[in-house]
């Protein structure tokens, strides 16, 4: 895992100029979108590099032991061997999830609880009405004592941003949520009823690579929700590519929140060795 983000003070007069282009950012996404995708062993070797990104999420209200001992079990052998042979390549959430809304010392006591359990990486749910409102110091305060709470843990903050009203605030958040501190910013918790989209992406990649220009402090981002099939995260890492440069596709700096996009990948291997795509039986979860 990389250095924790040092943050910065403040700067409202940098959040103040802010204005996002929503139509030229409306083009650059569907640019990216109508894109080709590659072919052959180049997709088969971005699939696998797909995988290394992949956060494997569940949810569920209903979730078991031995829901949560399977889906562990596929993180740490998410493709099957013989499929790796054949192409020769041989905890964590807490603040009022997912909403966002309890008070703010349950949550800070909530992340101390985590990471005295061992947790690693702690994922914060930001106060929407602070960005819709324009509170800027206080969501800025807000996140620093999340920050200061996670002790030597990592800190990713969600920023719900299908709630935010506008890409200039998913820009301004993005700006505030990084100066606080937080190592990652995410796009959502995955429970919202707008999730990943590649016009918030842009503009979270753009104010991270403004960030870094800024202060020199790597930030990095993670897409959450509604992300399912291999030829949508090969979209993806290749947005993170241009706007951040290769230095960002690293698992420190990017990560994909999903539940069922793992098994499309696996599938699309399978077809690439085998000819033929799997049926359920030959790709189980574990």
């Amino acid at each position: 895992m990389a250095a924790h983000c040092r943050g910065s003070e403040l700067d409202l007069s940098w959040i103040s100029r802010v204005q996002v282009n929503q139509a030229a950012v409306l083009r650059r996404a569907e640019q990216i979108q109508a894109r080709r995708s590659v072919k052959k062993e180049w997709q088969a070797v971005w699939l696998l590099k797909a995988v290394t990104f992949i956060d494997l999420t569940t949810l569920s209200g209903d979730d078991t032991f031995s829901n949560v001992q399977r889906l562990c079990y596929k993180a740490k052998y998410p493709i099957r061997e013989d499929l790796l042979k054949a192409l020769d390549l041989h905890d964590k959430v807490a603040t009022g999830f997912p909403a966002g809304q309890t008070h703010l010392k349950t949550r800070l006591e909530e992340i101390r609880l985590a990471v005295e359990d061992g947790a690693t990486e702690i994922d914060v749910v930001i106060n929407r009405t602070l960005v819709l409102t324009g509170r800027w110091e206080a969501l800025y305060d807000e996140i620093s004592q999340f920050r200061k709470a996670c002790g030597e843990a990592h800190l990713k903050t969600i920023l719900a941003t299908g709630e935010l009203g506008s890409l200039t605030n998913v820009y301004k958040a993005s700006l505030v949520a990084m100066m606080a501190g937080s190592d990652f910013i995410k796009t959502s918790t995955g429970k919202e009823t707008v999730n990943a989209t590649f016009p918030v992406a842009i503009v979270m990649l753009r104010a991270i690579r403004d960030f870094f220009w800024k202060t020199g402090n790597k930030v990095g981002f993670k897409p959450a929700g509604g992300i399912r099939t291999a030829k949508e995260s090969l979209a993806w890492l290749s947005l993170v590519k241009e706007e951040l440069g290769d230095e960002w596709l690293t698992p420190d700096l990017f990560r994909i929140g999903a539940s069922s996009l793992l098994s499309d990948i696996e599938r699309q291997i399978y077809h690439h060795v085998t000819g033929r795509y799997a049926a359920y039986h030959d790709l189980p979860m574990s």
